[in-house]
Parts: C-alpha cells; structure tokens; sequence
C-alpha cells in the first residue's frame, strides 16, 4: 500500500480545509516535497507537498471539505507512466502492423454514436429544448465535446424548424386556432452557481456576527491632503533612491493612528469575556483585497517603525495576499484595522470592525472640493475619513477624539516627524 498523504493541522482554531486545486494529475509522479494541491482554508491558502517520490494516486476531489487528517491522496512505488510508455515505445515500432480487412464504410453519425455514448445526445437544457419544439434530437448533429447537442445546437435547430414544417406541410384550409408563442427574450439569460469558499464562508459568518453582537457607530472627518501631497511631490524622488520604495500615503496613516492609540488607550483595546484588554503596542492590520476575498495581514509593533519600514511592510504584505502566500501568524492578532477604500474610488463608506478588535479606520478618495481656509474660498485636495467604534468599549468622546488628532497630523505632518 502506498503512503497516505493527510491534511495537517494548520492551526488550533482550523478544523476543515477546502481542497481548491490540484497542482498534478493522477497518475503523475511526482518528486519529494514537490507540491500537489492547494488546501484553503478560513484564514489562508497553503500548499500540500509530496512526502515521497513516487506515483500520484488522488483520492479527494477538488472543491471538497476535509477535515484534518483526512486522506487527500496516496503516493505509489513507481516511476511513472511517461516513462513506461517511452520503454515500450520501441518494442512496438519494430512490429509490423498486419493488414486489416476492408470494412464497409459506416455513416457519420453511426461512427460517432458507437465510438461514443454522447454522440447525439442533447443536454439537459437542450433537451428541455427541443421537447418543447417537439424536435426530434437523431436529426441534429451536436458540436459539443464527443458530438453532444449543446443548448445552442437545439436553439439553432428551433430556428429552422419553423421553415422546414412550412415547407413540407401542406396549407390546411381549417386550421385551428393556435394560442400565440411567448415573445423570447433578448440576450443571454444564463446562471452558474459556485460553491462558497471557506473563506468566503468564514467572512460572512464573523461580518454578521459583528454586526450582530456590537454596539457598532461611526463617526465622520474630513483631511486636507494638500501638506503630505506636497511633502511627497517633494522628497519622493530621495526617499526612493535612499530606501528603494516608493513613499505613499498608507504610512502616513499608519504613522498617525500609532501615535493617536498611544493616547486613546480604548481605541487600541479589545473584549475578552468579561474584561477590557489594553495594549501598550500597536499592531496594525491592513485590509487587502487578495484574488479570493478580503484579507487583514497584520504590522507588528508597528509604533516603532519608521516611514519606509512601514512601507517595506505594506508591499511585502500585499505581494504576498495577491500570490495567495500569506501564513496564519500574519493574518492572526492585530489591535487596530485600517482600510482604504479609496483605491476603488469610494467616497465615503462606514466600515465594519474588524473582531476582536473595537475600530478600524477608512481612508477614502481624494477628491478637490472648495473649502474655507482663514476666511476664503479654496481648492483643496481632500479626504473623508471614518471611524467605525465599539461602543461597549470605546466612548463618543474617545473615537472623536482619536479621529480629530489623526487629523491633526495628516494636515501638519511635520509633528509626525517630531512627535508632537
């Protein structure tokens, strides 16, 4: 018996995975630690390596839910069918092929129905079809995968048979009333449905359970973007050639929301049964948009670094949600979230915390509006921001006041620098 490759254990909350693609054929052989499939499950997507050299023999199939442990496939001694069939390719070219007697030659169809069972048969929507047309489906040659009538075939057959039963029938003097045919309806009107990702899965149940089990509100800021627009216009050029990163605005955000937690402490906290948790540290998680669904990767202690390590952090991050890369550890924790909605061209939005967490902060746009600067009328680059709180644990004058002073240092980012 071959070796049974399992589903490890990927973490203490994670009990199932979804098998989402196999990386090999079975029958394929496969080297040692070569990877076979990718496992999902409700935290991230991690791949299934070979324990041995040997013949692959699948045993689930993709889009299946396994728990941990289950059998996934199984690994055979051997070298594989590519190099059984080269060793007896030789033996077989040195054969003559004896001659065959001539046969009758067969119509198409009759080559085709006995080559293969799907040979005129029709789909199901086909066959729908062409039962409600009354066509008959032996005269219709299906151009679908093995000759079957697809649902275009019998569409197309739909189409002709109303000339060919004018032309062979002849005109009854009494014909009776026939009810007149519902009008069909311009353009496609096709459906598909897919089975839910686990983590599509686990991102429904925790957003209905915030909103279900916190005292969620929002409030509202808007920031004048002009001063770090500037900033930036003017050293980006230096500080990519001294870092070798571009300098954007998510480390400003993030520079300014450390600074703010450090002196709004329940902003920073979180519920755990029946007490408060406050941190003296900031872990900020960065939503990211990855190929399947959102994801929060989390900067650690990320009070303590600078602009380009934060920015270093960022793109490493997001590389690694976009290749489907990230690990457990960097997506678990985090004190405070911060999304940006902007990149989408959201104007304003009230987004939901991210539990257990007790806020998370929306970036959005920037868009120039008129506004009033010491008594006149201005063009200025602007952004709306929002504060999504829990208010079991973060108070109105808390959240307000944590919104004004990340204000307050995205307009003057000077103090970022200087810690005031």
């Amino acid at each position: 018996m071959g070796l049974e490759i399992k589903v490890p254990a990927v973490g203490e909350s994670i009990t199932e995975v979804t098998l989402s693609q196999w990386l090999k054929k079975d029958g394929d052989y496969v080297e040692m630690d070569e990877n076979l499939a990718e496992l999902e499950s409700d935290k991230a997507t991690f791949e299934l390596p070979a324990e041995k050299a040997g013949i692959l023999k699948i045993v689930a199939q993709e889009g299946d839910t396994l728990e941990i442990g289950a059998v996934v496939c199984t690994i055979e001694e051997g070298e594989g069918s590519g190099s059984q069939e080269k060793a007896a390719a030789p033996a077989m070219a040195k054969e003559e092929p004896a001659a065959k007697p001539a046969e009758a030659p067969k119509a198409e169809n009759e080559e085709e129905k006995e080559g293969n069972y799907a040979a005129g048969t029709p789909s199901p929507a086909a066959a729908k079809i062409l039962k409600e047309k009354g066509i008959d489906p032996s005269l219709i040659k299906g151009t679908g995968k093995d000759g079957r009538i697809t649902k275009e075939d019998a569409l197309k057959a739909e189409q002709k048979a109303p000339e060919a039963k004018t032309q062979a029938a002849p005109a009854a003097k009494t014909a009776a009333p026939v009810a007149a045919a519902p009008k069909a309806v311009a353009g496609s009107r096709d459906e598909r449905r897919e089975k839910m990702t686990s983590l599509r899965k686990t991102i429904a149940k925790r957003l209905v359970t915030v909103k279900n089990e916190t005292a969620m509100l929002t409030t509202f800021n808007e920031v004048d973007m002009k001063p770090i627009m500037d900033l930036r216009a003017k050293y980006k050029d230096k500080f990519k050639d001294k870092y070798g990163i571009g300098l954007g605005f998510m480390s400003f955000f993030t520079k300014a929301v450390t600074t703010a937690l450090a002196e709004w402490p329940a902003v920073n906290a979180r519920i755990e049964d029946n007490e408060i948790v406050y941190s003296n540290f900031a872990d900020v998680s960065i939503a990211v948009s990855a190929p399947k669904g959102l994801v929060v990767p989390v900067i650690r202690n990320a009070e303590s670094m600078t602009l380009d390590e934060i920015e270093k952090a960022v793109r490493e991050l997001a590389l690694k949600a976009r290749d489907n890369k990230l690990t457990i550890e960097e997506m678990t924790g985090g004190t405070f979230t911060i999304t940006n909605g902007g990149v989408f061209g959201s104007m304003m939005s009230t987004p939901i915390i991210n539990a257990p967490q007790s806020a998370i902060l929306g970036m959005h746009n920037i868009v120039e509006r008129p506004v009033a600067v010491n008594g006149e009328v201005v063009i200025r680059p602007m952004m709306y921001v929002a504060l999504s709180y829990d208010h079991r644990v973060v108070d109105g004058r808390e959240s307000v006041s944590f919104l004004v002073r990340v204000k307050e240092l995205l307009e003057d980012p000077a103090r970022l620098l200087l810690g005031i």
